[in-house]
């Protein structure tokens, strides 16, 4: 068994019972096979569960970049993959009514708020070309620009240890808005989320949101287990990017392809036998059985 499989395993029987997991894309273009890789990982997961419960949430903070055709490609793929989930909206309308992330900014606020008062914030108002030269890193020195947190356009960052893989993140934007690592660890307070599986690119934002609730105070996050699977590339062994193109799972399901391609990339992750999938459910009794539920 190798390392991959053995974690999953490990974290899929973590999870019994009872496990809360959720699915988190973000509408910022259309989605990619790793986002179904992803999706299928943490729905498998629940399912295994005795008790498990799958919560949809859609990460719309972003605005700029949020389109409607990209909230519908969430449902779409979900629908055309048949995977089901236990909570969250049922359709684009009752997303934008009911589950909008920007329908709880006072949750998020609170936390922010919260830090504020812990005195772990400053005011930033240096934009990416300013810090292009220092290569991902953050000046300590600029935690001193002589501005005041209400002051306007600026952003809002918490300090951070020596060596932190995100040195000094944004917490709040310069427009007022909540950062995700703020909105994506007060959701996960909100819903209760006992279980995580996300890729192998964030878990830089894994430490900022176990950094945060540190410094809230919350022991919510550290109960969370966190598993972090490979990333599925491109040809040129680049990560997969959201894309109106050929990458995507629009133009897949356009082409009549088929989701086998999907249990495919998910069964050899997880070393199961190379055969055709062709449903989510045959997949979750392949690995029923392999984990000796069957």
């Amino acid at each position: 068994m190798d390392t991959f499989q053995a974690e999953f395993a490990a974290f899929a029987r973590s999870a019994w019972p009872g496990g809360r997991l959720r699915i988190a894309p973000t509408p910022s273009g259309f989605l990619h096979l790793g986002n179904a890789l992803n999706f299928t990982l943490n729905w498998l997961v629940a399912r295994l569960a005795p008790a498990g419960r799958l919560l949809l949430r859609i990460d719309d903070l972003d605005a700029d970049r949020k389109r409607d055709e990209y909230v519908q490609d969430v449902f779409d793929t979900l629908e055309w993959l048949g995977l089901d989930w236990d909570e969250g909206p049922r359709s684009a309308a009752d997303f934008e009514m009911n589950w909008s992330q920007h329908l709880r900014l006072d949750l998020y606020r609170n936390l922010l708020d919260d830090l504020r008062r812990r005195n772990f914030l400053f005011a930033c108002r240096k934009s990416r070309r300013d810090l292009a030269p220092y290569h991902g890193e953050y000046p300590s020195a600029f935690r001193n620009q002589g501005l005041d947190l209400d002051d306007p356009d600026v952003a809002w960052r918490i300090m951070t240890p020596p060596g932190f893989p995100m040195p000094d993140f944004v917490v709040r934007r310069r427009d007022g808005i909540p950062a995700y690592q703020i909105a994506s660890l007060a959701d996960d307070f909100r819903y209760g989320i006992t279980h995580i599986v996300r890729g192998e690119d964030l878990l830089a934002s894994t430490r900022a949101q176990g950094f945060l609730a540190e410094c809230l105070e919350r022991p919510d996050f550290q109960w969370i287990q966190c598993l972090h699977h490979p990333l599925i590339t491109d040809a040129s062994g680049e990560k997969l990017s959201k894309s109106a193109g050929a990458a995507s799972l629009r133009y897949l399901r356009e082409h009549d392809g088929s989701p086998q391609v999907v249990y495919a990339q998910t069964a050899q992750l997880l070393g199961l036998e190379q055969r055709s999938y062709w449903s989510a459910e045959e997949l979750l009794a392949e690995v029923r059985n392999w984990m000796g539920q069957g």
